[in-house]
């Protein structure tokens, strides 16, 4: 049975002792027939009682460790945003038990090492978890030092199976899968549109090259030919042999899932080589692809998505963070880390700040968050148990009033999966 989870916007209550001034017995006597003071009664107290002062709390820091320098800096404001603005609105209600919730921010910038530096400064800071991991390279680089510390940490994105091993206790999934429960979705797409030819352009690293092999597996046997070229990350790439590769191959779709980066340049060079063929994204911020691409993005450009963008939970969510917010539109990945700094702080609440607590309540209970297309929940090794994907297609507009201010475009729903299989490493 799921337990859920105690609120954790808790009002501040605060105790105030009364002050007390202690008097003499107030009683008047003429002063011409006054007698002799006696010397032995006690004197008036004249003193009075110190006021109650409220000593500050330590405040509860929550690390952001995400890129803010390398090619996934997009993705790394949405997260710091959706960070920033769950612990004001904590902060907001009283905090967690009176607790304020602090932000500590690290840039990976994209690098293995700098990635773990980074996580170890973090934990040197006093932070009780950490979140906002996007690349695939960082994740599997501090997955082995998570442990060693005991640390939560939290993947927003970072899909590479590498970054969860079978004795993983402290990595949690937030809201990509591991990448080889995003090639069934793709499949499945593919055989309802009636496709014989898919083109996938992938990049040269841990999430590239684990879509990679994802794809061949799943594709396996299909009856639908796949051809796979793989593409270096930015900034000197030039797309253009990649796509005509694709071309030449006569793809009736283009999988950009494993080349995050490339996918606003490979929709718009698809279009001028190919045509009008669909091209499914890798859970990027939609509006980073259509931008001024929107002629050729709209009724084309289709992507996965944790977030549940035509709920009523995430519509309201995302109107408070284009208010709070320089980002036009709140990705899934802003959704994610808004729902890890409310889930840290439900388990502050429940099992105090103990790193070690904190990760087994996470284990231990599931939670209905703002915003999102499934539960969440993990299994033992910190993978996504109740995975379910949304998604869309970019067609044209107009959206909800006030939860898109990049355009004039909204989604159309193309399917909301089943439950997807745990990966288990």
């Amino acid at each position: 049975m799921r337990k859920r989870p105690r609120s954790v916007l808790l009002p501040l209550l605060a105790v105030l002792a009364l002050v007390v001034a202690a008097c003499g017995d107030g009683e008047t006597t003429d002063t011409t027939t006054a007698p002799a003071p006696d010397t032995t009664a006690a004197a008036p107290d004249t003193t009075t009682a110190a006021p109650t002062t409220t000593v500050p709390q330590e405040p509860i820091k929550i690390g952001l460790l995400t890129d803010t320098s390398g090619p996934f800096t997009p993705w790394g404001i949405q997260t710091r945003d959706g960070m920033l603005l769950a612990a004001e609105e904590i902060n907001a209600a009283g905090g967690v038990d009176g607790r304020m919730i602090e932000i500590v921010q690290q840039d990976d910038e994209n690098d293995a090492d700098a990635g773990v530096t980074a996580f170890e400064r973090l934990v040197e800071d006093g932070v009780v978890a950490i979140g906002g991991i996007i690349s695939s390279t960082v994740g599997a680089a501090v997955s082995p030092v998570a442990e060693q510390l005991q640390m939560p940490t939290f993947l927003v994105k970072s899909g590479t199976p590498a970054a969860l091993t079978a004795d993983s206790r402290y990595m949690f999934r937030t809201c990509l899968p591991a990448a080889p429960m995003d090639a069934a979705p793709i499949l499945q797409y593919a055989q309802e549109q009636g496709l014989t030819k898919v083109g996938a352009i992938v990049a040269d690293y841990p999430w590239g090259q684990a879509i990679k092999s994802a794809l061949e597996s799943t594709f396996d046997g299909s009856g639908i030919d796949l051809a796979i070229e793989v593409a270096p990350l930015p900034p000197d790439t030039d797309f253009t042999p990649f796509v005509r590769a694709v071309a030449d191959f006569g793809a009736e779709m283009i999988v950009s899932t494993g080349h995050p980066p490339g996918t606003g340049s490979i929709v718009a060079l698809s279009a001028d080589l190919i045509g009008d063929v669909p091209v499914t994204g890798a859970f990027t911020p939609p509006n980073l692809v259509v931008g001024n691409l929107a002629e050729v993005a709209i009724g084309r450009y289709a992507d996965f998505s944790c977030a549940d963008y035509f709920g009523d939970s995430y519509q309201d969510l995302a109107r408070r963070y284009l208010a709070f917010s320089e980002n036009q539109f709140m990705s899934d990945d802003a959704v994610a880390t808004f729902g890890i700094v409310t889930m840290v702080a439900d388990a502050v609440a429940n099992v105090g700040d103990d790193p070690v607590a904190i990760a087994e309540y996470l284990h231990a209970n599931s939670f209905d968050l703002e915003g999102y297309s499934h539960t969440m929940s993990w299994t033992e090794w910190g993978e996504l148990a109740e995975s379910q994907l949304v998604f869309t297609l970019i067609n044209e507009g107009p959206a909800p009033e006030g939860v898109n201010e990049a355009g004039d475009w909204w989604f159309d729903l193309l399917l909301h999966s089943d439950p997807l299989v745990p990966y288990q490493p």
